[in-house]
Parts: structure tokens; C-alpha cells; sequence
């Protein structure tokens, strides 16, 4: 694969190649294995964390926690230079590709379809679980008012993002940044509401990761979810960022698209997993 650097651009930024197809991803970066290495940390971090417990631990107790906040930090700072260089850069040197929006929105389709065969897994873990004796020896009230709340959030969440996005198609920019800080905020107040269901389930009512193979389900499946809703959250405050700075019109909102197709996805996936482990569960 060619590339071309652009050395018109202060920063020493290599640009695409001008042949390749999607234009915006023909370029060498290192930002996407920085990325994936982080989220990979994140998942040994946790099976850390399971080895440290117990009456004979394998590893210290904060080796776990240790490897997680390092992960996430690589991964959130792998996601910046990934989203910066490839679309902010981009757009400010070379102004926004209309025949890149197609295959942007197809790659983003392909990630989905990756995260449909990731969180299937969990569930597909879930429902061996639930076809055995059941209930589990510790099973909280799980479908409370505050689940229920958090819900409503979500859904009213995936509402205001697409009328933010209809009005930048529309050509309406303050009304589209007014309900995407609205959207961002609701992601913020879900985000929150999780932290405090989890603070209740494991302080107050002992149910922890550790508690059995339910707990193991649950918190597998809600905190890869509330990872998803926090790099949602992250998303969408670079876009409202990039509004702010002017970058979108009625004829450029690529990223808006995808971003929307990204927090529409999680917001089904919530909706589901609160039907089969909330409802499910206490059922």
C-alpha cells in the first residue's frame, strides 16, 4: 500500500493515497493497534482480577484494577490520534470526500456486525446459565425503578440524536448542536445511573462479579455495555466538539451518520438485555 506525506501539513501528518478505496483509510497508522491493544488490556485486566480472588490468588489484588486503567487509558489515547488524524486532520487540510461517506457507513456496519457476534457471546454464555437450576443461590431485586429510569433515558437519548441529526440535514446547525448536547448529557446521566446500580448491587446487597456464575453474567454483559455507552458518550462529545468548530453542514456529516448508527446499536442492545437479564432473570 502507497503513501504519500503531506508535507505541506505542520505536523508531519502522512495522508492517504490518493488510489485508495475508501479514501480516508489508505493510510499507515499505528493508531488502531495502539487501540486494540488497549481493549485487549481491558479484558486481561478483568480475568486478573478474577485470578486474584479466592483462598489462593494467583496475582496481587491490585494487578488487576492496575491493568484495566492502564488499558483504558492506552485505548481512549489510541482512539484520539485514530479519530483525530483520520478524520479531523483530513478535513481541515483536504475538506470532507463525498465519495468516502458510502464506504465510512459500510465500514461502520461491518464493526456492528462484530459487536452483534461479541455481545452474543455473553448472552449465549447467559442463557446456558438460565437453563440450568435456577434461580442461583444470590439473585438481587434486579428490575427496580432505577433500571426502568436508566431505559427511558437511553431510548429518550437515541430520540434527540436523530432529531439532531435530521436538523443538520436539514441545514439547521444551532439546532442540531442544541439537541446533541442534550443527547450527550442523557448518555452522561445513564453513564451515572449504571455507576449507582452498581454501587447498590455491590455494596449494599453483596452481589458482586464474584457471586456465583449469574454474577459473572451480569456484570459481563451490563459493563461491556456500559463500555459501549461510554465510548458512545466519548463519540459524540468529539462531534458536538468538531459542531462547535464548524466542521459539519447539510452536505458533510459523515461521522454524525456513523456515530449515530453506533449509539442507535447500543441503545437496541440495552432494550434487549434489560428484556432477557433484568426480566429474564426474575422471571
Amino acid at each position: 500500500m502507497s503513501i504519500v506525506e503531506d508535507t505541506d501539513a505542520g505536523d508531519g501528518h502522512h495522508l492517504p493515497a490518493e488510489e485508495d478505496w475508501p479514501q480516508g483509510f489508505g493510510e499507515a497508522s499505528w493508531w488502531p493497534f495502539i487501540t486494540a491493544i488497549g481493549a485487549a488490556g481491558i479484558y486481561l485486566g478483568a480475568a486478573l482480577w478474577l485470578l486474584a480472588g479466592g483462598d489462593d490468588p494467583l496475582v496481587g489484588s491490585s494487578v488487576g484494577p492496575g491493568a484495566i486503567i492502564v488499558s483504558v487509558f492506552l485505548f481512549l489515547v489510541g482512539m484520539y490520534g485514530w479519530l483525530y488524524h483520520a478524520f479531523v486532520v483530513d478535513f481541515w487540510h483536504r475538506g470532507a470526500d463525498p465519495s468516502a461517506s458510502s464506504g465510512l457507513r459500510l465500514g461502520m456496519l461491518l464493526f456492528l456486525g462484530s459487536e452483534i457476534a461479541t455481545f452474543g457471546a455473553g448472552f449465549v454464555y447467559y442463557f446456558f446459565i438460565r437453563a440450568g437450576a435456577w434461580p442461583p443461590d444470590h439473585l438481587p431485586h434486579l428490575l427496580g425503578s432505577l433500571v426502568v429510569v436508566n431505559t427511558a433515558i437511553l431510548i429518550a437519548s437515541s430520540v434527540t440524536l436523530h432529531v439532531a441529526h435530521l436538523a443538520l440535514r436539514r441545514g439547521n446547525r444551532r439546532r442540531f448542536l442544541q439537541w446533541l448536547g442534550v443527547t450527550l448529557a442523557l448518555g452522561i446521566v445513564f453513564i451515572g445511573g449504571q455507576a449507582y446500580e452498581y454501587y447498590q448491587f455491590i455494596v449494599v446487597d453483596g452481589f458482586s462479579l464474584s457471586t456465583g456464575t449469574f454474577g459473572s453474567a451480569f456484570y459481563g454483559l451490563t459493563g461491556l455495555h456500559g463500555a459501549h455507552v461510554t465510548l458512545g458518550a466519548v463519540l459524540i462529545g468529539i462531534v458536538f466538539a468538531r459542531g462547535m468548530a464548524g466542521q459539519y453542514s447539510e452536505h458533510r456529516h459523515t461521522s454524525v451518520s456513523t456515530v449515530s448508527m453506533y449509539w442507535h446499536f447500543v441503545d437496541a442492545v440495552w432494550v434487549f438485555l434489560v428484556a432477557v437479564l433484568y426480566v429474564g432473570a426474575a422471571a
